[in-house]
C-alpha cells in the first residue's frame, strides 16, 4: 500500500485534472463526482462536503417521508467527507483515471452513524479487538441483456433480450460467443484492483458469475462494491446491460452473492476455523461462529435481503436456501462449510443475493459469528447431508420484505449488533421500500383482474 506522500506525488504528476470520488448509500450505489485535482489534493487535507441527500433517499432519488438522519426537516445539509487514500485506484477504461472512495462524517468528525461502510469498519475492529483479522470474498452472480438504458425504457422492462439463450452454465461455447466483453470484465478488473479467482457462466440465459479474490474484510467489500459498478460500465462498453437484481424472471434461478469467510490470527499467518485434530477439521472457533450465524441471521435478514424482489430468489429449489440449515460442501442449505487445508477452510454465506449492499451483507456475517463466540454458542445442528429444503426441524427464514423487518424490528438484537441509530434508519429505510412497492399495481394485477374479475 501507498503512502499518503506517495499518492499525492502520483495524482500531481499525473497529465489529468480529474479524480472520481464515490459514496456508497445504503442500498449499496456508489453516489459520486468528478473533482478537479487542484480541489482534490486540498480536500486530501480539509475534507470536502457531500451532500448527505445520499442518505436520504432510495434508489429512485424519492426522499424518505420516514427519514430522521436527514430529509425536509434538516435541508439536506453538506456531510463533513474524508477521502480514504487506501482505496486508490485507476480506471483502466477512462483512460486510468484515478479513482477513490470517500466516507461521510459527522461535525465531530467521527463516521456517520448510518453509513455501511463506517459500520463494516465497526464490526472490523470489534473483531480486531477480539485477535481476529476477518478475511473474506464475495462472489456474484449476474445476467446480461443485449440492451441499453434508452431501450429499457421503451420497452419498460418487458421483452427484452439476453445476451445468449439457453441454461448453459460452465460453458466454454457461450463464454466465447462475447469474448471481447467476457475478456474485458476479467482483463480490466484485474487492471482496476479488483483480481478475480475465476469467471464463467452460470445456468440460465446470459448469465455469468464472477469469484472474486479473497482478501481483508474491508478490501473484500470495497472490490465488491466497485465489482458491480465496473462490470456495469464495461458492459456499457459493448452495448451491454448488467444487471444485479436477485430474481429477474420467475422462471429462471436468481442471482446469488454469496460471501465467503474466515477468521485469522492478527499476524494472518493461521487460519483459526482449521484444526488437524478434527475429523471435519472445523475448529471450534468456526462452530461457534456458524451457531452464531444460525442463531442471527434470521433476526437480521434485511441486512442480507434488502429488497422486495430479494425473497422471489429465496425460493424452494432456485439454488437459494430456504431453511435455517448449515451443510458441508451442501449448495441446498443457508451455510455451506467448506472444511480442507489449513488455507481454505472457510465458511460460505449463501442467503446472500447479488442485490446486497457488499459492506451490510459483510457486516451482517461479520457481527453475527462474533456473536456466537462471544456467546460460546454451540452448533447443535447436524450438518444436513442431502436435501436442505426438505429440514425444517431449525425454522426458515422470513417471505417476504416486511416480515422480516417486523422481525428485525421486533428484538434488540440488531441495536446490539450495529447500534441503535444505524439500526433505527436502516429498518426505517427498508420500511419505506414495502410501502411504495404496496401502493404500486403491477402487471400481474392488470392481467389477472383487468377484464375478468
Amino acid at each position: 500500500m501507498k503512502n499518503k506522500e506517495a499518492i499525492i506525488a502520483e495524482i500531481k504528476a499525473l497529465p489529468t485534472n480529474k479524480i472520481k470520488l464515490a459514496v456508497c448509500d445504503i442500498d449499496g450505489i456508489l453516489r459520486g463526482k468528478i473533482m478537479h485535482k487542484s480541489k482534490f489534493l486540498q480536500a486530501i487535507e480539509s475534507n470536502f462536503g457531500f451532500c448527505n441527500v445520499i442518505f436520504g433517499w432510495d434508489a429512485a432519488d424519492e426522499s424518505y417521508d420516514n427519514g430522521k438522519y436527514t430529509g425536509w426537516h434538516s435541508g439536506y445539509p453538506d456531510a463533513p467527507s474524508v477521502i480514504d487514500l487506501s482505496t486508490f485506484r485507476k480506471i483502466p477504461w477512462e483512460d486510468n483515471m484515478p479513482f477513490f472512495l470517500a466516507d461521510l462524517q459527522d461535525k465531530e468528525q467521527n463516521a456517520i452513524p448510518v453509513c455501511p461502510r463506517g459500520l463494516l469498519k465497526t464490526v472490523i475492529a470489534k473483531a480486531e479487538s477480539m485477535g481476529f483479522a476477518p478475511i473474506f470474498s464475495q462472489e456474484f452472480e449476474w445476467f446480461n441483456f443485449k440492451e441499453t438504458p434508452q431501450s429499457l425504457n421503451e420497452k419498460q422492462y418487458t421483452n427484452i433480450e439476453p445476451l445468449t439463450p439457453g441454461m448453459f452454465g460452465y460453458s466454454l461455447l457461450r463464454s466465447s460467443y462475447e469474448s471481447d466483453f467476457f475478456n474485458d470484465l476479467f482483463d480490466l478488473m484485474g487492471k482496476f484492483d479488483i483480481p478475480l479467482e475465476g469467471l464463467h457462466t452460470e445456468t440460465g440465459p446470459g448469465v455469468y458469475e464472477a469469484a472474486i479474490t479473497y482478501s481483508g474484510a474491508l478490501e473484500a467489500a470495497d472490490r465488491a462494491v466497485l465489482f458491480k459498478t465496473a462490470a456495469k460500465e464495461i458492459a456499457y462498453m459493448h452495448g451491454i446491460i448488467a444487471s444485479f437484481m436477485a430474481k429477474w424472471n420467475h422462471d429462471l434461478p436468481g442471482c446469488s452473492g454469496h460471501v465467503h469467510q474466515s477468521l485469522w490470527d492478527t499476524d494472518k499467518n493461521k487460519n483459526l476455523f482449521y484444526d488437524e485434530n478434527k475429523e471435519d477439521k472445523m475448529s471450534d472457533l468456526m462452530q461457534q461462529y456458524m451457531a452464531g450465524q444460525l442463531f442471527c441471521l434470521p433476526e437480521i435478514l434485511p441486512m442480507v435481503a434488502p429488497n422486495i424482489n430479494s425473497y422471489k430468489r429465496l425460493v424452494e429449489g432456485a439454488w437459494a436456501p430456504t431453511t435455517i440449515t448449515w451443510g458441508i460442501d451442501n449448495r441446498t442449505t443457508a451455510l455451506r462449510a467448506l472444511p480442507g487445508s489449513a488455507k481454505a477452510t472457510r465458511l460460505e454465506t449463501r442467503v446472500c443475493g447479488s442485490d446486497v449492499n457488499p459492506y451490510l451483507a459483510m457486516a451482517a456475517c461479520l457481527a453475527a459469528g462474533l456473536y456466537g463466540i462471544e456467546h460460546e454458542l454451540e452448533l447443535n445442528q447436524a450438518p444436513v447431508v442431502g436435501n436442505g429444503y426438505e429440514v425444517f426441524d431449525y425454522g426458515i427464514f422470513a417471505s417476504d420484505l416486511r416480515q422480516a423487518v417486523e422481525r428485525m424490528k421486533s428484538n434488540d438484537l440488531a441495536a446490539r449488533l450495529f447500534g441503535s441509530e444505524f439500526t433505527d434508519h436502516f429498518v426505517r429505510t427498508r420500511e419505506w421500500e414495502y410501502r411504495q412497492y404496496a401502493k404500486e399495481v403491477n402487471s400481474w394485477e392488470l392481467k389477472r383482474y383487468f377484464e375478468i374479475i
